[in-house]
């Protein structure tokens, strides 16, 4: 597991089919060295499905996208995949059950924590950057004894938010 509270990993990749499984990969393996394990299917789904939406509608032939993925604070994982497309991804309303697409928002609507779509990937770029969060659940340490009489630590995941 990494010892920085705040990191950065990201990577290009070109405008090709394989670019998808290698980001997901890319991913996994960071959200993995991060802890992440609880969450480590959801973000790969919602890498999956960013990345494809770059693809499919952001990255004119010849160019690709960049997977940024951004740790703060030991609890808080953000996933960007930024290309240099000029439309915006947008959550479509009714995919039919036959369509083959309309659900890529959706699922990662549902997945993140939260997610945005933003123009550039800095001040003087053009394209756009999606983006998902995720964060580490709290959780309560709690000693116990066993029924063998030895002193147990266990963890306890909190439900609900953090009061401020």
């Amino acid at each position: 597991m990494s010892t920085s509270e705040n990191e950065m990993r990201e990577k290009f990749y070109p405008r090709e089919r394989q670019s998808v499984p290698a980001a997901r990969k890319f991913a996994t393996g960071a959200v993995a060295d991060w802890g992440f394990f609880h969450r480590l299917d959801g973000i790969a789904l919602c890498v999956s499905e960013l990345a494809t939406n770059a693809l499919l509608h952001g990255v004119p032939p010849g160019r690709g996208f960049l997977l940024r993925m951004r740790l703060w604070e030991g609890a808080v994982l953000r996933v960007e995949v930024h290309d240099s497309g000029g439309g915006v991804p947008r959550v479509t309303e009714g995919a039919a059950g036959t369509d083959e697409g309309g659900r890529g928002l959706v699922l990662v609507a549902a997945l993140a924590d939260k997610w945005g779509v933003g123009n550039g990937i800095r001040a003087n770029s053009c394209g756009v950057s999606s983006f998902a969060r995720a964060a580490k659940p709290r959780v309560a340490r709690i000693l116990e004894r066993s029924d063998s009489g030895h002193r147990v630590l266990r963890r306890v995941p909190v439900l609900g938010r953090p009061s401020n």
